[in-house]
């Protein structure tokens, strides 16, 4: 088998950047290669962009193993670590996959036999060895003189270091040595978590299970919710009692569902077989009615053009990421609705969110109206404050008081 020695990972992101600095940690060689010149820039000065707990310093310790271009450079090992969001411009929406394949392209001029090519990228079954082909053709290298596994990304963030190391990774190969290869990379990162080998279709599709379980449990709970306001009842009593069951786990209901891959990848599955995914549907409809379901229960309490602060913007709590954020969408809505929206969301150092002037919580608290759309840290630490003022708390932040 093959020794690796040097890893270049392609898209140096939320995902690509931790793993860069994990890898150089665990001793390998690693180039980060980005088409973004400011992000690269901003890595060779010595400087990480990405707000996440432990990775400056890891990045600084790790430095003399690391370096960062804007195209890939030959190695033994790549990783495929760029974004696979949704393509929302046809009937239902589908993967994009134009980021991967590009990468997969740009690998395939520095390419040589015997190397190993990793897709970590959430992508709808079938994509690796489509990968596979692309490589092939770029490189005029015959498919069975190189090797394509996928090992999806399975880390959060806020824990995107922890998670790296102590989370069981998936290998899904065609071929054995491609698999062993694999390994013997995680079997030098992980400290706490296993390797599981499988083929490639089947790591694709247990990625994308992970999320849509999680996306059908917590529709669950945002249907129980609607529920409950009807009943005139605390769900979040309700969620608790019920979970008190040794067989039920209720996630907690909110106000809907963000990020990167729950409110996404469930489409990969139903892209490909359409007519063949009710439950997965109906859980993204749930999900992302619920920015507006509360937005109605909003409008009950106060009429445009009301002042109101959204307590928190970003995806999940104390993280800095707003990407697909169902928060954002709930004050995008408001807006829409005629009230002055304002946000208070302490973890993005900008003075507007997506044209929104962003408060600290003294100010936030002083516009007359606020909602708390995520339980971050400083919410958390400031509860009676919030509750002394007028409020809607559909996330349970201020149970209690």
């Amino acid at each position: 088998m093959p020794e690796i020695r040097k890893i270049c990972v392609v898209g140096v992101g939320y995902i690509g950047l931790p793993t860069c600095v994990v890898l150089a940690r665990a001793g390998f060689e690693v180039c980060g290669a980005d088409i973004n010149e400011r992000i690269i820039a901003s890595l060779n000065d010595g400087i990480v962009p990405i707000d996440e707990p432990g990775l400056q310093a890891e990045f600084d310790a790790a430095q003399e193993r690391l370096r960062f271009t804007k195209d890939p450079e030959a190695a033994d090992a790549f990783y495929i670590c760029v974004s696979t969001p949704l393509d929302t411009s046809g009937a239902e929406p589908k993967a994009k996959l134009d980021y991967v394949f590009s990468a997969a392209a740009a690998i395939s001029k520095v390419l040589q036999k015997g190397n190993l090519v990793i897709l970590e990228s959430t992508s709808p079954p079938g994509t690796t060895r489509r990968v596979a082909e692309i490589l092939a053709e770029g490189s005029g290298l015959q498919r069975d003189e190189f090797h394509t596994v996928h090992c999806p990304e399975r880390v959060i963030p806020g824990r995107m270091l922890t998670e790296l190391r102590e989370n069981d990774r998936l290998i899904g190969a065609q071929d054995e040595i491609g698999a062993e290869m694999a390994k013997s990379i995680y079997d030098r990162v992980l400290t706490k978590g296993s390797v599981k080998i499988t083929d490639d279709v089947t790591a694709e599709t247990a990625k994308i299970a992970e999320n849509a379980f999680r996306d059908v449990n917590i529709a669950f709970a945002n249907e129980l919710s609607v529920i409950c306001q009807g009943l005139g009842i605390d769900v979040f009593q309700v969620v608790e009692l019920a979970n008190c069951h040794p067989r039920v786990n209720i996630h907690s209901p909110g106000v809907g569902v963000g990020g990167h891959c729950i409110p996404v990848v469930p489409w990969f599955l139903c892209q490909l077989f359409p007519g063949q995914t009710p439950l997965m549907h109906a859980s993204r409809a749930v999900n992302d009615a619920k920015p507006g379901w509360i937005a109605d229960r909003i409008g009950e309490i106060l009429a445009p053009p009301a002042e109101i602060c959204v307590l928190g913007m970003t995806y999940k709590p104390d993280v800095d990421d707003l990407r697909d954020s169902a928060a954002v969408a709930f004050a995008q809505l408001l807006d829409k609705r005629g009230y002055h929206v304002t946000v208070c969301e302490p973890n993005v150092k900008q003075e507007e969110i997506f044209g929104f002037r962003n408060l600290s919580l003294d100010e936030a608290l002083k516009t007359g109206f606020v909602v708390v759309a995520l339980a971050h840290r400083e919410f958390r630490e400031n509860r009676a404050r919030i509750a002394a003022v007028p409020h809607y708390d559909p996330v349970g932040l201020l149970r209690g008081l």
